[in-house]
């Protein structure tokens, strides 16, 4: 049964049981509708198989050939991961276009008694709705940036604001990056449309009548490109800023870090990064670094670098500022009250 969705909040609320991605697992790992599992029809190394046969024999061997290995990893996902499954499991399938491998797939889960649905045009129809939702329309939501400068623990703050029940988009979280040059995390990062479409579902599971507020950051963060639709909205938004003493920030900066300066090595190469623009600067944050002395490193490093890089930021969007929270106690207590203060004043927004 073929399955057509116009909208991605349509795809996103589709109503079946479980949605079965059959693509190849290197197929699945770049991208996928959220919460789909993966079944492969074929794996990684068959397709490459298929598609050899396919160009260099014939397409008739390829699609026989083809076929018997689909049905026998079929059968293997059927004694598997789909024995406990009952009669009245209803399962939508989805592959590359909505071709052979979705199709024959879900043929032999109707035969067997399973209603199963094929998502009609297969990924290529999904990855159509999030590049439309975030490169074609409007954004219709309406944005409230969170500011202020580095080591004001806007991030903490944003998911505790979330926590609260305050539409918080988590770019930095979904990007899996800290958002600096020093902000690499641990897994690396998700593909460029795997964020897409995690961005894209977060912004589809808001209500459009209640504002959405998204830390204030650069276009990119990390290697992610933050898509036009919600970059543009982002530039226009209205911002509620955070201000605390550089002490303040060092120190809690220090202890988000400490994974970072840990790593000795790894923290050198990125400071050397900056070399280029902050010459012999380096030389005293490396001192630092050595001494072990990582609220120095981390104040020297927001009075030399990024302070004045957030000011040129300032300068060029001028957004306006809705509210300023000043506060010198960026501690556990300390960021639980600011959250609760700024929860007012976005909702009185």
């Amino acid at each position: 049964m073929k399955t057509s969705f116009a909208t991605l909040s349509d795809m996103l609320n589709h109503g079946f049981d479980t949605v079965i991605d059959v693509r190849s697992p290197a197929e699945f790992a770049e991208d996928h509708v959220p919460g789909a599992i993966n079944l492969p029809a074929l794996s990684n190394d068959q397709r490459a198989e298929i598609g050899t046969i396919f160009v260099q024999d014939t397409p008739f061997n390829a699609r026989k050939l083809g076929a018997a290995m689909v049905a026998r990893n079929v059968a293997d996902h059927l004694i598997g991961p789909l024995a406990e499954k009952d009669g009245g499991w209803c399962p939508l399938v989805y592959c590359w276009r909505g071709g052979q491998r979705s199709g024959s797939f879900a043929s032999i889960l109707t035969q067997i008694g399973w209603r199963a649905g094929v998502v009609e045009g297969g990924y290529q129809t999904f990855r159509r709705l999030v590049y439309d939702a975030l490169y074609t329309d409007e954004l219709t939501h309406r944005i409230i940036l969170l500011d202020g400068n580095t080591g004001t623990a806007k991030t903490e703050i944003l998911r505790l604001l979330g926590a609260g029940g305050v539409q918080a988009l988590d770019l930095e979280g979904l990007a899996n990056h800290r958002g600096s040059l020093l902000g690499a995390m641990e897994g690396g990062q998700p593909s460029q449309k795997a964020f897409e479409t995690a961005l894209a579902s977060a912004l589809a599971g808001f209500d459009p009548s209640r504002p959405v507020i998204i830390e204030a950051e650069s276009s990119k963060i990390g290697a992610r490109i933050i898509p036009p639709a919600l970059w543009t909205a982002m530039k226009a938004a209205p911002r509620i800023e955070i201000d605390a003493p550089l002490d303040a920030r060092a120190r809690y900066l220090a202890k988000a870090y400490a994974d970072m300066s840990a790593n000795r090595e790894t923290m050198i190469s990125k400071l050397e990064i900056l070399r280029r623009h902050r010459g012999g600067l380096v030389d005293g944050w490396r001192a630092l670094l050595d001494g072990g002395d990582l609220e120095g490193l981390a104040r020297a490093l927001m009075e030399d670098h990024y302070d004045p890089s957030y000011r040129a930021s300032r300068a060029r969007h001028g957004a306006q500022v809705l509210e300023r929270f000043t506060v010198t106690d960026l501690g556990e207590a300390g960021r639980e009250v600011l959250a609760c203060q700024i929860a007012e004043a976005i909702a009185a927004s």
